[in-house]
């Protein structure tokens, strides 16, 4: 079984697997808690990947999901990618699998890129420059986008202000001026075949992001972290005009739930057409789910 793209009512392209197959946990238990806490999310924080597989089953949506590779900073180990990649082999129908590689991995990192797709079917790779701890503008990083966009994949960027370390002594070391949405318009103008998915709308740099996004031709938004109610009048205005085929869907569950977040967006004020490119059509293309 695989996608049905004509049975799928929603493509949800932020989903986090928070629990290996062995029981291993994405991030410290301080961090875990901090997050939890910001989120206000301490129920049902961390369901396992045949867990949150059910849990779009149900809603005839499919997800995108990723774990992110923050050992280098908190040396704390990753989850696996291949756990998530095995997961999405378990349940085709549902699970699209992303993949999280520190650019501090250096060649060994372009390496295992390519072994990801190649060979476990890896569909793109997720960044969080904060908790990775490198500026998305960095060189040291260039080589492991030159690889992924020979690969063919999009790279999916956190963006703006996280609930990592938040409300910890110096918010966990962690600097949020990596996040910061404008460093990635040297990476898309640089490797203008890569496609760039900045994460979340982008509190406090919500216009960068947006302009980012209208200049490079390979730049997308996409509406995780926030329930749609809190988005900022600029952000709705974009994404129902000039931006509305570079938006997508996301939730950022479990830290925000798909029901909350599509019942939400449907009180915005939408144009017609809107909310089908926003929830299916435009991950779609991204994707090349079609091809």
């Amino acid at each position: 079984m695989t996608l049905d793209l004509d049975s799928l009512v929603a493509i949800d392209v932020h989903t986090h697997a928070e629990v290996s197959d062995d029981g291993h946990h994405s991030l410290p238990d301080d961090l875990m808690a901090a997050s939890a806490k910001y989120f206000k999310s301490d129920e049902g924080r961390a369901p396992t990947l045949d867990a949150l597989a059910q849990h779009y089953r149900e809603r005839r949506m499919a997800a995108v999901v990723f774990t992110v590779d923050t050992e280098h900073e908190t040396g704390h180990p990753p989850i696996p990618n291949d756990d998530v990649a095995r997961a999405a082999q378990r349940h085709p129908d549902v699970l699209i699998p992303f993949a999280s590689i520190d650019p501090h991995r250096g060649e060994a990192g372009v390496a295992e890129a390519h072994r990801l797709v190649a060979e476990m079917g890896v569909r793109g790779f997720k960044f969080h420059p904060t908790i990775q701890g490198f500026s998305p503008d960095d060189s040291m990083a260039y080589p492991l986008y030159e690889a992924i966009s020979d690969l063919g994949v999009p790279a999916l960027f956190h963006s703006g202000q996280t609930g990592i370390g938040a409300g910890m002594p110096g918010g966990g070391g962690f600097r949020m001026k990596y996040s910061n949405p404008m460093l990635l318009d040297d990476v898309a103008a640089g490797f203008p075949d890569l496609q760039i998915v900045i994460a979340h709308p982008s509190f406090p740099w919500q216009e960068e992001a947006l302009a980012v996004a209208t200049h490079k031709a390979n730049v997308w938004i996409d509406l995780s972290g926030w329930s749609p109610k809190y988005f900022p009048p600029i952000l709705v205005q974009y994404a129902n005009t000039i931006l509305k085929h570079k938006v997508l869907f996301g939730s950022d569950y479990p830290l925000i739930t798909p029901d909350r977040w599509i019942a939400d967006f449907d009180a915005l004020p939408l144009k017609d057409g809107v909310r089908d490119l926003v929830l299916k059509e435009n991950a779609v293309r991204l994707l090349g789910l079609d091809r």
